[in-house]
Parts: structure tokens; sequence; C-alpha cells
């Protein structure tokens, strides 16, 4: 056994979260590894809601040298982190943990795989685009720094509570294009975007994160749902009803935050694009 095999053997990886057991991570994970000719030992984890940080200590105990970070922990991975990237750090949040020597690093992956799917897999650029952010909870946070960094001519975020969406655009006021607003405002507004991106859970529930009667769509743009699923979700059908040009939920957003955890761990960057088509087929058949 050489060197390397040794240490693919010895390192541990998992996602940690609660509720966990729906989670694809292990699943996108080994498709990377036999896509490289690598092998990785990925697990799902689940957390005690009130012992994340005993759950975290438990797995570095286990040899556990990496792990991905969900709802409701990625708040605690942010605070527990000795180290954190900038995008982590703007975020407030970490869904991302890697060891480095005796602390934990940690990073916040959402936005590079937003960015990612969005301009690679849907060959939509952010740079001069107006853009819609709906909601202003942990997905939101995670993708507002690096959606801004692609140069978009205008972000404007949108919550049904205005102080959290105030607070969440901040930090970006004095160097981008960036604002808040209400929910309610949209019904109202003559403004049109070119991408419209839901960051809220309401396609969880079947539900809008909108007023049906705000138009927000412009002739040929992208309305884009982090939420997937076997079917489209109620957001898409209802963009594509208003007008939209092109609709996408957030399969392949899962799959490409998922390849930059990868790259970070082991040096090698998948290629997620068949991952995404197969996980694709695999929901159509279940």
């Amino acid at each position: 056994m050489n060197i390397i095999t040794q240490i693919e053997h010895s390192a541990r990886y998992a996602v940690i979260g609660n509720p966990i057991a729906h989670s694809k991570s292990p699943r996108i994970h080994a498709l990377f590894a036999e896509s490289l000719r690598q092998v990785i030992d990925y697990d799902k984890r689940l957390s005690p809601v009130d012992d994340f940080a005993g759950e975290l200590q438990r797995f570095r105990n286990e040899g556990g040298v990496g792990a991905n970070v969900t709802v409701p922990f990625k708040q605690q991975a942010f605070s527990l982190a000795r180290e954190a990237s900038l995008r982590a750090q703007q975020a407030g949040a970490a869904n991302f943990l890697m060891w480095r020597g005796d602390h934990w690093f940690c990073d916040n992956t959402d936005g590079a795989g937003l960015v990612r799917d969005i301009e690679v897999n849907l060959t939509r650029s952010f740079a001069g685009k107006s853009v819609l952010l709906i909601g202003a909870g942990g997905a939101a946070r995670g993708v507002l720094g690096p959606l801004l960094l692609r140069e978009p001519s205008g972000v404007v975020l949108v919550n049904r509570t205005a102080a959290r969406a105030v607070e969440l655009v901040a930090p970006y006021l004095r160097d981008y294009p960036v604002r808040a607003q209400t929910i309610e405002a949209l019904t109202t507004s003559s403004a049109r975007y070119d991408i419209v991106i839901n960051a809220t859970s309401s396609s969880l529930s079947d539900a809008l994160p909108m007023p049906t009667n705000a138009e927000v769509f412009s002739s040929d743009s992208l309305a884009y749902d982090m939420m997937y699923g076997k079917a489209p979700t109620a957001f898409m059908t209802w963009a594509l009803g208003q007008g939209a040009a092109r609709a996408s939920d957030g399969l392949g957003m899962l799959v490409e935050q998922a390849a930059e955890s990868y790259v970070q761990w082991r040096g090698s960057l998948p290629q997620a694009e068949p991952i995404i088509a197969l996980l694709r087929a695999e929901l159509a058949t279940s």
C-alpha cells in the first residue's frame, strides 16, 4: 500500500446536519472520487441539535479531516473554526471544514456553487445583469458576496422582514450596487430583472416566495430556485408562466458547491456536469 492509498483510507470525510438522512452528499462525493479514480471515505453524521461541537470533536477523534455542514449548524461551524475564508467571513456561516494541523479551517462554498452552475452549466453571465435575490436567510447570506464579485449591474435583495434584508446588504453598500427592498414592494415596482433567484425554502412547501401579481422578469430572464426535486418547483412553474425565458432548480448548485469542497480537500476538481445529469436521471426514476 503506497502513501497516497494509506492517506485515502485513513482520512475521513462527512456531511453533518440534523436532519441528514436525505442528504445526497455521500453519493455526490463517491461519484466524484470514482470519476477521478480516487477513493474517499465519506459518510452522513446526524448531530444532536444541542451538541454540534461535541459531534465535530467525535468526528475528529475518529480520523475526520473534512466535513460539509448543513442546517442548522452552519453558523456554529463558522464560530468553531479558528481560521476562516473571506467567503465564510462575509456569510458569517460555513458549510465546509478542513483540518489544518491543529485547527479547523472553514469556508462557504454555496456562492461558488451558485455562480458556477449559472455561469458554466446554464451559460448565463452575471456581468452587467440585473439580479433579484429573494430571501435573507442563510442561503442568501452564503451567496450574496460571491454573486456581487461577478459584477452585475445591480442586485436587489428582497425579504418579508425588511430589517433582515437591510442588515444583510449593509456590509456591501459602500462597494457594490446592492440594495434592500420588501417583497411587497415588488407588486408596485416597474423594475424587471435578468436573473431572479429564489433563496427561500418556499418550494419545499409548494409555495411561492413572492406575491403572485409581482411582475419581475425581463424578456430573456432566468428564474433560478435553490431548491430542487423530481419535478419543477412551484417557483419555476410560476416564473415560466410569468414570462421568464428559462427556469432551473438548484441541483447543479448542490453538485458544484460539493465540487468546490472536493478540490480543496483532495486537490482535484471533479467535472460536475455528468454528475448533475446522472443525479437528474436518478431523481426522475425515484
